[in-house]
């Protein structure tokens, strides 16, 4: 039964707190853990951890005191929770969520979504189809940052007009061969699902979307396998989206580039948009862009523009927080989540589309054939599987494994 009921402000605050699992106890696992019994999170208490790690779970019953499981099944069946946090590797999150929903459990998954698209569809189309009634949440921390819920608020007024570009160049992943060495599923195809774009920027391709309200047709990419580590999965990608207006968008990303850049441009009809470092600036143009190109007697034109400092509120940062009160205070008073889970799949095409163009050289349509990256993604675990190389190796490791997919 849905733990969905309508109260007060003031009986929310004192109700009985919402029991919640965590499933997974790795880095962002272990997180959740502690905000949870520390009560950062308003009416909501830990009250169970799964992990298939027997050495986790034994920290776990010597820092809390609460049920351990060793299956995701174990926990769900156990009756003491009322929602479930997953934080798994990634090719587990829908089949987790999937069985929590049949036991009538709520759900906040870490992202991503799935591994591949078609993972994710399926597992939108059975919620939609049977568990509508329960709260489904991920975990996009990023939309509840203040610079990007102002972009998106500008560009959604139509301060910008039509869209023309969109570039985003996020180099600033540095991670060395250290940190690839760390985790025996990181980094790999069939542990992790990718490189760069499954792991790093799953935010950056959820906020590229929602930002700007567009979803491209065409992606076409170059994308780099062990370019500047010894690992089996992508660390440089480089792509460029056409949308339907004929907007046209570039993605660019790298975990092996320092000094990193975070720049995201946005061009439209009135100018062009720059958020980095936190601030947004608005090279506003006077007039439309396409009535001046239309109309203008000159040949070269200047068109008068003027620099505008957007303010953006003081950020009060603890977005995981927010995230996770907003999903609490969902399941209990039916309000907005920050971000629905079904909303995951349409970064995760972004990043599978520019992984399948990328390392193919082929450009890929969307909505993308999600039978066929499935199939792609298991060519690459035969190819390359096995092959990752942990820190310390020698170089020629990682040159067997350089070059793109052919």
């Amino acid at each position: 039964m849905s733990l969905i009921v309508r109260w007060s402000s003031q009986n929310y605050a004192t109700m009985e707190p919402l029991r919640i699992g965590v499933i997974g106890h790795g880095n962002m696992g272990s997180s959740h853990t502690r905000g949870l019994d520390r009560g950062l999170i308003l009416n909501a208490k830990l009250a169970a951890v799964c992990d298939i790690d027997p050495v986790k779970l034994e920290g776990v019953r010597a820092a809390y005191s609460v049920p351990t499981f060793s299956s995701h099944r174990e926990l769900i069946d156990s009756k003491t929770c009322d929602a479930i946090v997953i934080a798994t590797p990634h090719y587990d999150h829908p089949p987790i969520a999937l069985d929590a929903f049949a036991a009538g459990l709520h759900v906040m998954s870490e992202k991503p979504a799935a591994v591949s698209v078609k993972a994710a569809r399926n597992l939108n189309a059975e919620y939609e189809a049977k568990y509508k009634n329960l709260k489904f949440a991920i975990m996009f921390q990023q939309r509840a940052y203040t610079v990007w819920k102002k972009l998106r608020d500008v560009i959604a007024a139509g301060e910008l007009g039509e869209i023309r570009r969109v570039t985003w160049i996020v180099t600033d992943w540095f991670r060395t061969w250290s940190y690839y060495g760390s985790g025996g599923w990181r980094a790999t195809w069939a542990g992790e699902g990718g490189g760069v774009l499954i792991n790093q920027c799953p935010h950056n391709l959820d906020l590229i979307q929602w930002i700007t309200g567009m979803m491209p047709s065409r992606v076409t990419a170059v994308a780099h396998i062990a370019k500047t580590h010894p690992i089996e999965v992508e660390d440089e990608v480089n792509a460029i989206l056409e949308y339907p207006n004929g907007a046209t968008g570039h993605f660019v990303t790298s975990t092996g580039e320092a000094p990193g850049t975070n720049r995201l441009e946005i061009a439209g009809d009135r100018g062009k948009i720059i958020a980095e470092h936190g601030q947004i600036t608005f090279h506003r143009t006077r007039e439309s862009v396409t009535h001046v190109n239309q109309t203008s007697k000159a040949s070269f034109p200047t068109m008068e523009t003027w620099a505008c400092s957007i303010p953006v509120a003081n950020d009060p940062g603890k977005h995981h927080e927010q995230v996770m009160n907003a999903f609490v205070k969902s399941v209990r008073e039916g309000t907005p989540l920050v971000a629905e889970g079904v909303e995951g799949v349409r970064g995760l095409e972004l990043g599978n589309a520019m992984l399948m163009a990328g390392l193919t050289r082929t450009p890929v349509e969307l909505p993308m054939d999600g039978d066929a990256f499935d199939n792609f993604i298991k060519e690459l675990i035969a190819k390359y599987g096995g092959k990752k190389a942990l820190a310390g190796s020698n170089a020629g490791a990682a040159e067997e494994m350089a070059g793109s997919y052919r």
